[in-house]
């Protein structure tokens, strides 16, 4: 007898994939990226502080927060594409507006052109401390759609 297979819906197909690609062996993994919420052209992501993303006087290093702003609006980008493609760097702009003193980041990146080759996301990235968020980044990512590696 057949049992039916187990249906994963869109929302789950897509976090999956975010997660995927989020938690696999390599740097965001490593710094300890953790994805907070994703549904299609929206992901916001997060990093805890630890002693080795700091610069020395104890705020985020600014790599580390770009790091963070390239991986989240690539995740929004790659949301939007079709299934089996996703998204790479082809250009990242981040501007800081504070720094970063608060014990988490936080991305909220949203995907604002996505077309048949390349996408744009705008990242907004603030820094958590005490329960109260400062903006202290403001990126766009530029992305090339390519096809998703076999597992």
């Amino acid at each position: 007898m057949d049992h039916p297979t187990p249906q994963i819906s869109a929302h789950d197909a897509i976090r999956e994939l975010v997660e995927r690609v989020t938690y696999a062996p390599g740097y965001t993994k490593a710094v300890g990226t953790r994805v907070e919420h994703v549904e299609p052209g929206h992901v916001v992501m997060s990093l805890a502080k630890s002693d080795g993303l700091v610069q020395a006087n104890g705020f985020f290093h600014g790599g580390v927060i770009a790091g963070l702003a390239d991986h989240a609006g690539g995740g929004a980008v790659t949301t939007a594409m079709p299934p089996g493609r996703f998204a790479v760097t082809v250009n990242l702009q981040v501007s800081y507006l504070a720094p970063a003193k608060g014990e988490k980041l936080i991305a909220r990146a949203r995907a604002i052109q996505v077309g048949s080759t390349i996408g744009v996301a705008h990242v907004d990235v603030a820094s958590l401390a005490d329960g109260t968020e400062t903006p202290c980044a403001v990126a766009i990512v530029t992305l090339r759609g390519v096809d998703f590696p076999a597992k």
